[in-house]
C-alpha cells in the first residue's frame, strides 16, 4: 500500500511538471551557431518586440524566441507574425524541450524602445571546423527530416541555394541529383561535411541567412503605374527619386551604392536600337562589357573601376520597356542577388508608357546630361571621311592626342593604322565592318584659284547628328610661307571641321582640313585655313597598301546634292581617355 501511494505521488508530480512546461511554449525564430551572433540578434530582435528569449540548445546551438505562450497564443502569434512578414517564414512552435540555459535578456539590462527603423541584417558566420559543433542529425535522422519537409519547405530551401548561388535549376521542390549536388557544395563551402544531405541545423542556418539579407535588401513589389511596369525593387537600397522619360530614377539609399532606372517610352525597332546606342553614352554604362542587340530587345552589362550596371530593354506591341541596375564594382556579390529578383520579376503591364511631360525640368538645361543622367563625353572631337567602301577612316592626328580609344560617330571603336604628325593625318580601322553610304573619289589637281570649295565637318562636335557645310573659295595652292603640299583657303571653318573633306563643286575631293594652327606669335585671319592637297594624301595612302578612289564626277553638282554626298561621307572622330 505505501509502495502504491509512492508510485503515486510521483506520477502526480510528473505530471503536474509536464503541465507546467507545456505552459511555456515558445515561436522559435532563429537559431546561431555562436553565443555572439544570438545575441546580436536577439538584441536586434528586442527592438521590436517586447518577449524576446534566448536559450541555449541541447544541439549545441542558440535559439531566439518569442513568448512564453500559451500553446493556443503560440499557434496564434506564429500566424499573425508570419503574415504581416515581421518573422522568417521557416518559423515554428516549439515547447522549449530543447532549450538550456537562458542568455538573453542579459540581466539588468533595458530592453530598447521598438522604432521604426529596419534592422540591419547580421552577418553570415561561417563555422571553423575545427570547432563546429557535432551534427544535431546522423545522416539517416537528416534524411527522415528531409523526407518529412513539404513542398513549400523544400521550394524555399532550392530558392535558399539558388540565393546562395550554389543552384541553378527550377524552383519545383524535387530533391533531385542537382539539389543534391547544390546542397554539397553549399555544406563544403559552409564548412560543414558536404554529405549532400542537409540537417535540419544546416537548413536552417542557409535559410535563415537568405531571409535575413532579403529583410536587408527590402524587396517589395512595385506597381509603377506611369511606366506600365510590375517588378520587386531592394528598397532597402534604393528609393523613388522622380520621373525623367525614358526613366523612372530610383537613387541610392543611405548610401547604399545601388541606383535602379525602370525604362519605358513608346516606339518601334528605330527606336529600340537608338535607346541602345544612347544608353552606351552614358556613364552609368561602362564602356567594357557584353553587347547584345536582337530585332526587339538588347542588353548591355560592364564594369570598370568606378560602377558596373546591367541594362535590358524589349520591343512589344509599340513599346518599349526595362530595367537599368546599377552598383558599385566591390557590390558584385549583392548585385547579382539583386539582379536575379529583378530579372525573375520584371514585367511589362498596360499599354501605357511614360509621358514626356512628367517629371520637373531643369531651369537650366545642361549639356552633360540626357533624361537626367550624365552622358560621357570625348576629350575632343574632329571630323574625318571614308576612303573605301569598307569604313576606312581618313582623319587629322590631332584628334589622337592623349587617347585611350576612338570611336567614329560616337559608338563604332576603331583603331589608328597609320599616322603621320609631319602631314597631320590618320589612318582609322573600324573594328567592325561598316558600309558607308560614300567614300572619297580624289581629285588629281586643284581647280582654279579662286573657285568654290566646301568643307564637310562637325563643326559643334556631337551636338549635331550631321556635318555642317562651310562654303569659301581657293585662295592659293600653296601655304603662306610656300608649303607645296598645302592649299590655302578662304573660309570661316571651325576646329571641329578639322580633319574633314574638302570638296570642288562637282562633290570631287581636293585635299582634307588641317588643325588651325598660329605659329610664331602670327595669328591668322579667321577666314584663313588649310587643306592637305590630295598628292600628298594619295602618297601616304599608297604607301599603306590603300589605293585612292580617283574621281569620274564633272560639272557642278545642286548645292543639296553635294550635301547628300558629304553627309553619307564624312564621320566624326572622337578621342576618349
Amino acid at each position: 500500500m505505501r509502495q502504491a501511494l509512492w508510485f503515486l505521488v510521483l506520477a502526480l508530480s510528473v505530471m503536474a511538471a509536464r503541465a507546467a512546461v507545456a505552459q511555456e511554449t515558445w515561436v522559435q525564430i532563429e537559431a546561431h551557431s555562436t553565443l555572439a551572433e544570438a545575441e546580436e540578434r536577439a538584441r536586434a530582435y528586442a527592438g521590436a518586440f517586447p518577449n524576446v528569449a534566448g536559450f541555449a540548445m541541447t544541439t549545441g546551438w542558440y535559439a531566439v524566441a518569442l513568448g512564453p505562450y500559451s500553446a493556443e497564443e503560440a499557434g496564434a502569434a506564429l500566424t499573425r507574425l508570419k503574415t504581416d512578414r515581421l518573422i522568417p517564414d521557416d518559423s515554428y512552435v516549439t515547447d522549449g524541450s530543447r532549450f538550456r540555459q537562458r542568455y538573453w535578456p542579459v540581466a539588468g539590462a533595458e530592453t530598447p524602445t521598438p522604432e521604426p527603423a529596419i534592422e540591419a541584417a547580421a552577418p553570415v558566420v561561417t563555422p571553423d571546423p575545427a570547432t563546429a559543433p557535432e551534427p544535431d542529425e546522423t545522416q539517416a535522422e537528416a534524411r527522415a527530416s528531409e523526407a518529412a519537409l513539404t513542398q513549400g519547405e523544400r521550394e524555399l530551401l532550392q530558392t535558399a541555394l539558388q540565393w546562395s548561388g550554389h543552384y541553378e535549376g527550377a524552383i519545383d521542390g524535387a530533391i533531385g541529383q542537382g539539389t543534391r549536388r547544390s546542397m554539397a557544395e553549399w555544406q563544403a563551402a559552409a564548412g560543414h561535411p558536404a554529405t549532400g544531405v542537409m540537417t535540419t541545423r544546416q537548413r536552417a542556418e542557409l535559410i535563415g541567412a537568405y531571409q535575413a539579407e532579403l529583410a536587408a535588401f527590402g524587396f517589395a513589389a512595385v506597381k509603377e503605374i506611369e511606366a506600365g511596369i510590375e517588378i520587386s525593387l531592394p528598397l532597402g537600397l534604393v528609393a523613388f527619386d522622380r520621373y525623367n522619360p525614358p526613366f523612372v530614377h530610383y537613387g541610392e539609399k543611405d548610401g547604399s551604392g545601388f541606383q535602379v532606372f525602370l525604362i519605358s517610352q513608346p516606339g518601334d525597332q528605330n527606336s529600340l536600337f537608338a535607346l541602345y546606342d544612347l544608353m552606351q553614352t552614358l556613364t552609368i554604362v561602362p564602356l567594357e562589357g557584353e553587347r547584345g542587340i536582337e530585332r526587339n530587345r538588347f542588353t548591355l552589362s560592364g564594369a570598370n573601376g568606378d560602377v558596373a550596371s546591367y541594362s535590358e530593354a524589349r520591343l512589344d506591341g509599340g513599346l518599349i520597356k526595362g530595367f537599368t541596375l546599377v552598383w558599385h564594382p566591390a557590390q558584385a556579390e549583392q548585385a547579382a542577388r539583386v539582379l536575379q529578383t529583378m530579372k525573375a520579376t520584371f514585367k511589362p503591364v498596360g499599354t501605357q508608357a511614360l509621358d514626356d511631360s512628367l517629371g520637373q525640368p531643369l531651369a537650366e538645361p545642361r549639356e552633360d546630361l540626357i533624361a537626367g543622367v550624365e552622358v560621357r563625353r570625348p576629350v575632343l572631337s574632329r571630323s574625318g571621311f571614308y576612303i573605301d567602301g569598307a569604313g576606312t577612316v581618313l582623319t587629322t592626328s590631332e584628334v589622337l592626342n592623349q587617347c585611350s580609344r576612338v570611336t567614329l560617330d560616337g559608338t563604332h571603336e576603331a583603331d589608328v593604322a597609320y599616322q603621320d604628325a609631319a602631314l597631320g593625318i590618320a589612318i582609322l580601322k573600324p573594328r567592325e565592318a561598316l558600309l558607308p553610304m560614300s567614300h572619297a573619289a580624289f581629285r588629281a589637281d586643284l581647280p582654279r584659284l579662286n573657285s568654290e570649295v566646301a568643307v564637310a565637318g562637325y563643326s559643334y562636335g556631337d551636338a549635331l547628328t550631321q556635318p555642317v557645310m562651310t562654303f569659301g573659295t581657293l585662295a592659293d595652292g600653296k601655304g603662306l610661307d610656300g608649303q607645296q603640299d598645302l592649299a590655302r583657303l578662304a573660309l570661316r571653318a571651325l576646329p571641329g571641321d578639322s580633319g574633314g573633306p574638302v570638296f570642288d563643286m562637282g562633290g570631287s575631293v581636293v585635299g582634307m582640313l588641317l588643325p588651325r594652327e598660329d605659329e610664331n606669335g602670327r595669328v591668322l585671319p579667321e577666314d584663313v585655313g588649310y587643306a592637305l592637297e590630295t598628292g600628298a594624301i594619295a602618297a601616304a595612302l599608297s604607301a599603306q597598301g590603300i589605293t585612292p578612289a580617283a574621281t569620274d564626277r564633272s560639272g557642278a553638282l545642286a548645292p543639296e546634292d553635294l550635301t547628300r554626298l558629304a553627309q553619307g561621307m564624312t564621320v566624326l572622330v572622337s578621342c576618349w581617355n
